[in-house]
């Protein structure tokens, strides 16, 4: 089982994260943390990686069913979608497939509500 949904997109890096941000946000999303991680890499390594952008999305309301139905779910939150960029133009958009990452906890009450996250993530990513 594959871990992540992902599609590449023509355009540039920057106007990618807007544009994954919006679509985030028509699908019920809202982007909590926003981790650049080529700049993080630079000061805390002096090493230079590619544009490498880690958004944490949450939707309160599905986030609220999985707190309700597993007190600990909040480790493996907010979902995260990544936005790199992988060629002149070119950005690959990722984001966690959440029955993959939650797979492993026996709870039939969390599982739907993984099965709904998955599948408003799908949409997005396919809609980009």
């Amino acid at each position: 089982m594959g871990y992540y949904f992902s599609k590449i997109v023509a355009m540039p890096f920057t106007a990618a994260i807007d544009h994954v941000t919006d679509k985030l946000a028509s699908k019920g999303f809202g982007v909590l943390t926003s981790i650049d991680v080529q700049q993080t890499i630079k000061a805390k390594l002096g090493a230079d990686f590619r544009p490498y952008v880690i958004l944490g999305a949450c939707n309160p309301h599905f986030a609220w069913r999985a707190l309700q139905a597993e007190d600990k779910i909040g480790t493996m939150l907010p979902c995260n979608v990544i936005v790199t960029e992988v060629g002149p133009g070119k950005v690959e958009v990722a984001a966690v497939d959440p029955v993959a990452s939650m797979g492993a906890i026996d709870n039939r009450e969390l599982a739907q509500v993984a099965d709904d996250v998955r599948r408003l993530l799908e949409e997005m990513v396919r809609e980009l």
